[in-house]
């Protein structure tokens, strides 16, 4: 996913993630573990946490999306893919839980053979 399709005026725009992944707002802000007001309120958008989840959600999509193909895909395997050693978490509930680094880091080791 292009960074410079989902940002608008230097910060991530609920919005256009929402459209590139063919979903709501509402749903962006459940995916990233934020509250409706976080995507819908100016104020909100651009606040630390409201960038830092949409970050983090675009920076695992993006990790993965090569190996899918699609951003859709991503999006789909992000949602809803258990990931081993994690409890049958998927990367959405991690990332929820502010676990983005143990995706990333799992999307690595997937990607030297550690999990294959």
């Amino acid at each position: 996913m292009n960074l410079q399709t989902v940002a608008e005026n230097g910060i991530f725009a609920p919005r256009r993630i929402a459209e590139a992944l063919r979903t709501t707002n509402d749903e962006i802000a459940r995916t990233a573990g934020l509250g409706r007001d976080a995507v819908q309120r100016k104020t909100r958008i651009g606040s630390d946490r409201t960038q830092r989840r949409l970050r983090e959600m675009i920076e695992v999509l993006n990790k993965v999306e090569p190996r899918f193909g699609s951003a859709l895909i991503a999006y789909a395997w992000y949602r809803s893919e258990p990931l081993a050693g994690f409890d049958g978490q998927t990367a959405m509930q991690l990332v929820q839980d502010g676990r983005a680094g143990d995706v990333l880091d799992y999307v690595d080791a997937v990607d030297a053979g550690v999990f294959a």
